[in-house]
Order: C-alpha cells, then structure tokens, then sequence
C-alpha cells in the first residue's frame, strides 16, 4: 500500500508543506488493526503460510560474514589449526618408521650374521623365492641383527611429543574461536534486540508473539550451537583432508588416486542427502515457531479456555501442531542422518581397495610395510574428516535456516527515520485532513480535522469501532498517516523524534500493563530519578497510598509478572500514578477508570482534573459522567466526527451524543423507530438537565 500524497499547504497558513514519505510498494506489508493477529482466541493457532527461503549459500555466506570483525582472532585460529594439522599428520609416518624398525629388526635375524643384503637376496633368488628377494634388497635390514630398540624409541618418543604439541595447538585454537563465537552471537542478539526497538508497530500486529519469541531466543541459540560445533569441525577436517592428501601422494602416488575415487561418489551422496533435508529442517523451525505461539497464546489466555470450556479444541489444536514438528523434525534427522552410514560405507570401500593395492605393492618391494601401514593410516584419516563434514551437513542445514529467520528480522522494514525536535512543547494539537485505514480495503479514518488547544481537555466518545483509539495511537505515532497530518504547536510529528514525542505524553490505558518489580518502581517507571517524597505524592494524589500502606512490604512490594498479587484496579490506580508523576504535556487517557469502583471512581476524577490542569488531554470514555466537564466532546462514528461541541451543546442538538447519553443515563431504547416515545425509567429523566 503506497502512501497518499499528504495535501498541499494553503496559501497563507504559515506552514512549509511536508515532504511526502513514499514507501515501496513491494515491501510494505499489508496492516492489521492492533493487536489484530495476537487478540483471538487463544485456541486458534497461528496458521503462518510456508516462508520461501533463500538459497543455502548466500545465507551461510552472510551467516559466516558476521563473523569478519573478529579477522585477528580468527587469523590465530588458522595459524594454530594448521600448526596443529601438520604436526598431527607427521604422526603416521613416524609411526611407520617404527613399524619398519620391528619388521627389519625382526627379518634381519632370520638372515644369516656376517652376510650382506645383496646376498641374502640373491640366496632368497635361487630358493625360488623371487618377491622375498625383491622385498630384501628395498629394506634396510643387517643380517643376523635384531630390534634396534634405542632408534625405536627415539622415534616413540618424537611421535608422542608431536602428537602432545598437536593437542594442545587445538585445544587453544578451540578456545579462540569459541570466543570469536559466542561474541559474534552476543552482538547478534544486541542487534535482534534494537532492531526490534525500530520494527513499527504494524509489524507486531502481523507477528503472532510465540513466533517472534522464538525467532529471538530459539533460532539464535540454534545459531550459536550450530557456529560452536562445526566452524572448528570443519577447519581441522579441510586442514586435515589438505594435509593427510599431501602425505599420500608423497608416500605414493597410485595408492592416493586409489583413495581420492572415494571423493566425488562421497561429494555425490552427501549433496544428494543434503537437498532433501535442507525443507525439512526449515519447516521443523517453522514449526516450532508456530507451536510456540500457541503455547504462549493458550498459556496467557488458560482463564478463558477454562471459563468458555474449550480445552479439548486447545489440545487437539496443540496436538495437531506438535505432530506437523514431529513429522518435519523426524524428516529432517532421519534424512540428514544417512549421511553418516553412507559415507561409512564409502570410506570401508577405499579402505579396502588400499589394503589389497598397498599389499600387492609391499610384496612386490615396491613399498615396505611401514609406508603401507601410515598409508592405511591416513587413508582413515582422510575419509574420517571427509564423513565428519558429511554428517554436520543437518547442523549446518538446521543452523542456516535459524539464520535465515533471524535475518528475516533483521531485514524487516523500519519505521522512517526521526529529525528534529521542537523546542518547547504547549500542547496544542491540529488534525489537519487526516486520513488512516488499517486495511486498504476498509476505510477506518478519512479526511478528519479538529484542533485541540493548550489546556483543554477533549474527550473522544462514540460505539466500539469507531476509531477513538486509532485517533490517540495516531498522535503517538504508532502509525503513519495514509493522507494529511497531525502537528504539535504547529510542527508535524513526522518530523520529530518518536523518543522526543513520546516523552511529552503520558498515557493511561484500559489494559494496564506492569513489569515484575516493586509497586515503587513501577509507579516511577516514566521518571527513574524522581525522589521518594514525589513518588509518594503521586500515589496520594491517586489514591494508591491508600491500598499500598495495608500490604506487609508497603511500597517495596513486587509485583509477579502477571500482576496478579494486585486487583485490576489496583492495578489501574497504579498506572495512573505513573502518569501523574511522568507530569506530561499531552495526557491521553484511554478508558483510564474502567477497573475501579464508583466511589473510587469519583475522588479519581478529582485527581484526574488536578492532572489534567495545564495541560492537552484526550479522554476516551464510555461511560459519558467522566468526561462531562470536557472542553471539546467529539462524537464518532466510522471514523468521523459526526458531532463535537460541550456536553451542554451536545445535548441540546438532540443527535447521536443526545442518544448515546439517554441510552446510559435514562434507559435503553426500544427500537429506533420508538425514539420518541418515553424512557422506561422515566425517574431518572432529570439527569439530562444536569
């Protein structure tokens, strides 16, 4: 939905026109009414259509590029890997060396003491036993000589001290990049977190909370566990595969081209293997998410399944969700796990063919036993790296489609950027042909204009859809306008700072919202550095010294997360606090005493007119005795003002307000064609002259 061009200044009203916010018509997401996804019943999951995700390599690419301010760190971490890797993949060789020390030691005391080699070859020749000659005259054996064992030890001793150095080279590359790591994750999540902050407040009402929740906090510890167990995984088995590779080929050529035909068919599966996981792995996220959201949903909301009975449609909406998980999560791990028994299979294959090639060879006395020993060796080590890459292919799938989540977060569009801040700030409110629909489709708000002077107290009145609420939401900037604007003391809030904006207005909702901590602080949450004497004058003035004063704690009492060790109107007395001690410029209260009783009513509205002294407000009110001393009562009805004028004025125009206040005052109406007949309880006619 593109934006309406805002109207043009008129000539003459001392205002530069404002520059027209355009937004892209591809990006811009259609818009729900708030709370429009997270307000039904808690029984009806949100059914979330499949996300498309990107391709694997741009996301892990993007995935591994956090990782880039940490190039230091990770430099050390090469170098340390591939110090450790060639110590390592010396080991085999030594090892060899040794076994070709016993084997020699162990044929040259079968020879004959005081012979050469070229002689026991050529007597080995003329018994017949031409591939024993040929395997003598390539060993370096002394007849009649045994076990050297002081050279067998010097090389035990040297493969042990390699293998010692290699450990702890990759235990303190382990150590380095799990900080690289978990650091690159903590600024993920700092920025998750922000950008949250940034997100409008449409894009909260598309997101059903489970499912943000879990993009937040399950998909970036799936992240951080995904970066821990492969990135070092993965840098030792390519070192690793580099290294033990180059070893062969030293050792011999042929037998290495043996060991590499297991590359493409292992290459080959693991691809194969990997594509049918990749879906599955994104729709067991997805799933989760969803799943989360229904559990967030029924949880918060378990009073009401349990009033209205619905706890089977809870369960079996649960159920149903739980098995759509277990089917993709079964999918993918069952899937991803063949990769291992597959490249097992493949690896046994090699193994075998170099065992039969490399034994042909030492019998021919082309190689001698110990290079085929440290060639089976490194044949395991090759193929064992080249399986360990193969079998974190569904950590990395799992990983990469978290990520892609997160980055669809990340990625959402921002509210437009805020610019300057008015100096002073007296109150004065313009609607100026303000148009607004949550649904491009539906109109809520069109061409409305009123002007609400430093001061003067406007309340809002009107039937339950009548936009009240969207007009106060509009001022605070929760949304942008499709059409015309709104200024404060002349200057469009569009050009001010949310922050600056809102710090101007205290507002006081119909569902009051606390956070876990002490009844103190909570009432000083708009001004952390009040002092206690104003924070106790606030709570005077509202009447919460009242009720706080019989609690054991008194003001130190905390209050749970739900805030159900408070009544609801105490917990509304306590909100209204908090805006008195904020002392705003603009006051909006939103059905502010709709949880508390009449008496308590009454002194509140006291206090509310103390409040509102020297200030704007808007009241949204339902029940019409609150709001009889307005300045200005604007009457709404589909998002018009269809009257607006005093109580007084109102009454006497016999309209729509005229209605609404008989409907409350005298009784309800029969019918509308019996308008003008009498009220059922015409005792109470007298209230329309008060």
């Amino acid at each position: 939905m593109s934006k309406p061009d805002k109207p043009t200044t008129q000539a003459g009203d001392g205002r530069a026109p404002v520059p027209e916010q355009k937004v892209p018509e591809a990006r811009t997401p259609k818009r729900l009414p708030p709370g429009g996804q997270r307000g039904g019943p808690p029984w009806m999951g949100a059914a979330m259509p499949a996300e498309k995700s990107m391709n694997f390599g741009p996301s892990a690419r993007r995935l591994l590029g956090r990782l880039r301010p940490h190039r230091l760190q990770l430099a050390a971490v090469i170098t340390l890997a591939v110090a450790s890797i060639g110590l390592s993949v010396i080991g085999p060789k030594l090892l060899g060396h040794a076994t070709d020390l016993i084997f020699n030691g162990v044929i040259g005391r079968q020879l004959p003491a005081g012979t050469t080699t070229e002689q026991a070859a050529a007597a080995a020749r003329a018994a017949g036993n031409d591939n024993f000659a040929d395997m003598l005259t390539r060993m370096d054996v002394v007849p009649g000589a045994g076990i050297d064992f002081t050279a067998l030890g010097r090389v035990l001793v040297l493969a042990l001290t390699l293998y010692l150095a290699a450990s702890v080279l990759i235990w303190w590359q382990g150590w380095l990049l799990n900080g690289v790591v978990q650091r690159t994750v903590l600024r993920l999540r700092a920025e998750v977190e922000e950008k949250l902050h940034r997100l409008p407040l449409p894009y909260f009402d598309r997101q059903p909370r489970g499912e943000l929740l879990s993009r937040v906090t399950n998909d970036i510890d799936n992240i951080s566990q995904t970066l821990s167990q492969t990135l070092s995984q993965l840098l030792t088995s390519l070192l690793t595969v580099v290294g033990v590779l180059a070893m062969m080929f030293w050792i011999s050529p042929l037998l290495a081209l043996v060991a590499l035909v297991a590359v493409p068919l292992s290459v080959i599966v693991t691809q194969r293997i990997a594509k049918r996981s990749q879906q599955k792995f994104i729709a067991q996220w997805r799933h989760t998410g969803e799943l989360n959201g229904q559990i967030e949903e029924a949880y918060t909301g378990h009073e009401l399944v349990k009033v209205f009975g619905r706890q089977r449609e809870v369960e079996a909406a649960f159920h149903a969700k739980n098995e759509e998980l277990f089917r993709a999560s079964f999918g993918a791990q069952f899937i991803s796990g063949i990769i291992m028994p597959a490249m097992m299979f493949v690896g046994n294959l090699s193994y075998v063919a170099i065992a039969v090639v490399g034994g042909l060879r030492v019998a021919s006395g082309t190689m001698s036993l110990g290079d085929v020993q440290a060639f089976i060796q490194y044949s395991r080590q090759f193929t064992q790296p080249l399986t360990q890459i193969a079998s974190m292919a569904n950590l990395l799938q799992s990983g990469v489609a978290s990520a892609e989540r997160v980055f669809a977060v990340l990625d959402a569009e921002e509210q437009s950027q805020d610019r300057v801040a008015p100096s002073r700030v007296t109150g004065r409110v313009e609607f100026a042909h303000v148009s607004f629909r949550y649904d491009p489709e539906k109109p809520l708000i069109e061409d409305l204009s009123l002007v609400a002077e430093p001061g003067h107290t406007v309340a809002i009145v009107g039937p339950t859809g009548a936009g009240k609420t969207t007009l106060v939401n509009l001022i605070m900037r929760f949304y942008e306008l499709d059409a015309g604007w709104i200024t404060l003391d002349g200057v469009d809030i569009t050009s001010m700072p949310r922050d600056e904006l809102r710090s101007r207005i205290g507002m006081v909702l119909q569902d009051t919202w606390l956070f876990g901590g002490t009844i103190r602080d909570n009432i000083a949450y708009g001004r952390p550095d009040a002092t206690e004497e104003e924070i106790l004058a606030a709570a005077r003035a509202t009447f919460v010294d009242r009720f706080v004063r019989s609690l054991p704690d008194g003001y130190g009492t905390v209050i749970d997360e739900e805030g159900s060790n408070v009544s609801a109107g105490e917990k509304q007395l306590i909100t209204i606090a908090r805006a008195f001690l904020a002392e705003p410029s603009l006051l909006i209260l939103d059905e502010a005493t709709s949880s508390v009783d009449t008496r308590t009513e009454v002194l509140l509205q006291r206090a509310m007119a103390a409040l509102r002294s020297d200030r704007t407000s808007f009241v949204i009110a339902h029940r019409l005795s609150t709001i009889r001393d307005a300045d200005l009562i604007l009457m709404m009805e589909h998002g018009r003002i269809v009257e607006q004028g005093t109580h007084e004025q109102l009454l006497a125009t016999k309209g729509a307000y005229h209605r609404l206040y008989r409907s409350q005052f005298v009784g309800a109406l029969v019918d509308d064609e019996d308008e003008g007949s009498a009220p059922r309880t015409p005792s109470v006619q007298g209230a329309l002259s008060s």
